[in-house]
């Protein structure tokens, strides 16, 4: 799971790495682009999942916030963070709901541990 609650094994990027498939990588780009409105190349759908220090990982977690913002505060995830969900996050739930049901039950579940 990547630190913003997205399911890194559900993700194209992923499995196309894993599946070592250019084929796929291709596709997921030319998907990304017309979804996103942003160009993506077949080099970009390369990640191992943003938790990952090494090279592989997808080209907008060299930029992303929550991504930047998590390893700074030294969070597993998120739902750990005292600012959970701030407004970086906020953005990314308007795209991808399933990140903050993911998250708020993490948060929940810590919360019961406390």
């Amino acid at each position: 799971m990547a630190y913003c609650g997205i399911i890194c094994s559900d993700c194209p990027t992923l499995k196309a790495t894993k599946m070592d498939d250019d084929d796929e990588r291709r596709r997921v780009a030319e998907q990304w682009t017309k979804q996103y409105g942003k160009e993506f190349k077949m080099e970009d759908i390369d990640c191992d999942g943003c938790l990952t220090e090494g090279p592989r990982v997808f080209s907008y977690c060299n930029v992303c916030e929550i991504r930047r913002c998590a390893k700074e505060r030294k969070v597993e995830n998120c739902a750990y963070c005292e600012d959970y969900a701030c407004e970086k996050l906020s953005k990314l739930f308007n795209e991808f709901r399933p990140a903050k049901e993911v998250l708020d039950e993490i948060q929940a579940s810590a919360k019961k541990r406390d």
